[in-house]
């Protein structure tokens, strides 16, 4: 079972992991570098992913995780405006 990446509204943190889900949900708006390194981060430290050098993100299952086009069109709208 792959994990998967949803942005959503209301969280605390900048990206938080959803065991019922499986699933790490980022906040909506957050700062692309600083969400793709909480996602790696909890990919990487918390689940046991493999670490991948300048290349995609991974699940710990080892398939690459994709990310949703939300997430990049969230912060450059921001930036933007």
């Amino acid at each position: 079972m792959c994990v998967h990446i949803a942005v959503t509204d209301g969280l605390a943190n900048i990206a938080v992991w959803d065991s019922d889900e499986v699933s790490i949900r980022v906040s909506r708006g957050a700062p692309t570098g600083e969400a793709l390194r909480e996602v790696a981060d909890i990919l990487i430290v918390d689940l046991g992913a493999p670490a991948s050098r300048g290349g995609p993100l991974r699940c710990f299952c080892g398939m690459r995780v994709e990310l949703p086009r939300e997430l990049f069109a969230c912060v450059h709208g921001a930036e933007a405006g």
